[in-house]
């Protein structure tokens, strides 16, 4: 398979698609990237980015500019909103395992924007919609824009409701989750009203779950809609200070800078490639927000099928290229989904004495170092890339 006489489309111009562009042009190899958006979106979307994820883009200088604009959070927690009782997870355990021991919250767009600016001009279309894909013995077209473009390889980096995935015949195995999430950004000042707050926290309420997460300017709040609310009356900024109020009652009055409501699926590709064609990030896997690893881990499937690229490239067989699935599409399925899930299972409960279980069994792996750092490889996405490396 030669990708030397035509370019790659990468269909998708997010983290993911700006991240594997980047890395293919480093080695040479030509890219145009084609994003239906007009410019790079700065909507409430990822905001966690794990250690591994900065060890990647450490030596490009990219995990410097991220973090100037982030906020470095070094642990994080589950707690008790009525008794402040909390584990709290010190990710300096991780300090031998990766070297940016903490969680960066920052805006993905930032990434993106840092991303853009290494890459020339012409290599990223914005305002591009793509109608229609396909692939023959020699190639691959894209219809963007109602012009036909042609090229070696596609990778469709373009979300849940992929072009490219559909095109290639998987299914998106899986389901929705029966609750709409909530986000809201607020400059209300938490941390004055909840004792101890860690720059993330996933807190049990009497009635259900929220979550706050600190940007460096705001805290980001996940809710959800109350029983019966729709999600048009859910959305509204009364019913969403009324929630942060229930909880919270000296949260009087909170300004809202943005909000958004979604769904949450638990959904990984039956198959991530077909010849000529690939899947990476929400193309080929979603999950629960809880834990970050929904961008993370598209930002790794980029990484993983760059390296293949630039080796096949180099010379190597373009059975390489065999490896990407089966590496990626198993940490989907193992690693980040289920991990992702059982995160939100466990917030999701409502019985007291389940959650009691749960909150001293992870104030007891908190507080045994050992048992933190395993806990913590795991959570933070270590343990998964390692997983990757593993199959061949």
């Amino acid at each position: 398979m030669n990708i030397s006489e035509e370019p790659v489309l990468i269909i998708g111009g997010g983290p993911v698609g700006l991240t594997l562009a980047w890395r293919l042009l480093q080695t040479g190899v030509s890219v145009l990237v084609f994003e239906a958006e007009c410019e790079i979106p700065d909507q409430l979307r990822a905001s966690t980015f794990h250690p591994p994820t900065l060890d990647m883009f450490e030596a490009s200088g990219i995990a410097a500019e991220i973090i100037a604009k982030g906020r470095i959070t070094p642990d994080w927690q589950i707690r008790m909103l009525t008794t402040g009782e909390n584990a709290r997870f010190d990710l300096s355990v991780l300090k031998d395992d990766t070297g940016h021991p903490y969680r960066l919250q920052c805006r993905q767009a930032e990434l993106s924007r840092a991303l853009l600016a290494r890459l020339p001009d012409e290599v990223v279309r914005f305002g591009s919609e793509v109608s229609a894909v396909s692939q023959d013995a020699s190639g691959v077209l894209a219809v963007v824009n109602e012009q036909e473009v042609r090229g070696s390889i596609m990778v469709g980096c373009d979300g849940a409701r992929s072009i490219v995935r559909k095109s290639i015949g998987a299914e998106f195995e899986g389901g929705t989750y029966p609750e709409n999430t909530i986000l809201a950004t607020t400059h209300f000042p938490f941390e004055d009203h909840i004792e101890d707050l860690s720059g993330v926290n996933y807190i049990w309420t009497p009635k259900g779950t929220f979550s706050l997460l600190r940007l460096p300017d705001v805290w980001r709040v996940s809710l959800h809609p109350e029983d019966g609310q729709s999600p048009e009356e859910a959305m509204d900024d009364a019913c969403i200070r009324a929630q942060v109020k229930s909880v919270i009652p000296a949260a009087q009055n909170i300004d809202i800078d943005e909000k958004r409501i979604y769904r949450v699926h638990r959904r990984v590709a039956t198959h991530y490639r077909k010849n000529r064609m690939f899947l990476a990030g929400d193309a080929a896997h979603l999950n629960s927000p809880k834990g970050g690893m929904g961008m993370n881990g598209g930002i790794h499937d980029a990484w993983s099928l760059a390296d293949k690229l630039i080796a096949m490239v180099g010379g190597d067989d373009p059975m390489i290229l065999d490896s990407y699935e089966r590496q990626r599409r198993a940490v989907a399925h193992d690693d980040i989904v289920q991990q992702a899930d059982t995160n939100r299972a466990r917030m999701n409960t409502l019985d007291p004495i389940e959650r009691a279980a749960h909150l001293k069994n992870l104030q007891d792996i908190a507080a045994d170092p050992v048992k933190a750092r395993a806990f913590l490889r795991k959570s933070s996405m270590i343990d998964g890339l390692e997983h990757a490396e593993s199959i061949v």
